[in-house]
C-alpha cells in the first residue's frame, strides 16, 4: 500500500498568520484533527494538531503548576508553556518539524507518523 491510497486529497490548510481560536473552528467545522501550515509560497512550514489544542488557556485546559513545581522545572520550559497556552497565533503553536513522503511511498517503509501533502 502507498501513501497515495490513504492520503486526503482535499487538504485544508492555513497560514501561520491564522488565529489559534480561528484554527481550531476550522477543525471542529470540518472534522478533522490536524492542518497543515503554510507559507505564501505554498510551502509546508509546519502543522497543528488537536494535540496543540489540549492546553489552551481559552478553554480552561492550560496546565497548572504548583508553585513548589516551579523550584524543580527549568526557566525556559516554563515560558515556553506559558506561550504554547497563551499564543494568539498558529506559528506560536505548531509543530515545525513535519516529516512528509512523496505519494508514492509505501506505508510499510514508514516507521513513524508522517504527513503526505497532494500537490
Amino acid at each position: 500500500m502507498r501513501a497515495i491510497d490513504v492520503m486526503t486529497r482535499d487538504v485544508v490548510a492555513a497560514p501561520p498568520e491564522v488565529t489559534v481560536q480561528d484554527i481550531a473552528r476550522v477543525m471542529i467545522n470540518h472534522r478533522i484533527s490536524g492542518i497543515p501550515i503554510i507559507d505564501q509560497d505554498r510551502r509546508l512550514v509546519g502543522i497543528v494538531t488537536e494535540g496543540d489544542l489540549l492546553r489552551r488557556v481559552e478553554i480552561g485546559t492550560e496546565r497548572r503548576r504548583s508553585r513548589w513545581s516551579e523550584w524543580f522545572s527549568p526557566n525556559s520550559q516554563l515560558a515556553a508553556d506559558y506561550i504554547e497556552a497563551h499564543a494568539r497565533r498558529v506559528a506560536d503553536i505548531m509543530t515545525r518539524e513535519v516529516t512528509s513522503v512523496d505519494e508514492s511511498a509505501t506505508l510499510s517503509a514508514q516507521g513513524r507518523n508522517v504527513t503526505c501533502c497532494a500537490k
